[in-house]
């Protein structure tokens, strides 16, 4: 093989190697481009998200408030609950003084 040869055996080596690298690029970038009807679904996917994120974000804080006014209302009502009981004691106290007092008057004592 002369030199003549072997640089023009070369030359077709690299040509069909480079034709080969673009092929397998073109090849590459023709299956993974996203077409515009997966970008629309991708749009719609994002948008959906979306809405779903702030209805969790508004039901969280729904929740919240509700949580709030409930704490409010339980507090409320245990106040309500001991004020009851402290009443109660001391009607019974009275109840339990007026026995005593119609128990001497009417000498059962």
């Amino acid at each position: 093989m002369n030199r003549n040869e072997f640089v023009v055996a070369t030359a077709v080596i690299l040509f069909a190697v480079f034709l080969l690298g673009w092929l397998t690029s073109w090849l590459i970038g023709r299956l993974s481009r996203v077409t515009r009807a997966e970008l629309g679904e991708l749009e719609d996917m994002a948008q959906q998200l979306h809405k779903s994120e702030k209805a969790r974000e508004e039901a969280i804080l729904a929740l919240e408030l509700r949580e709030d006014e409930l704490r409010t209302e339980m507090g409320r009502l245990r106040i309500e609950r001991d004020n009851t009981k402290a009443q109660l004691r001391e009607s019974r106290r009275e109840i339990e003084e007026l026995r005593e007092y119609i128990d001497r008057k009417l000498g059962r004592h």
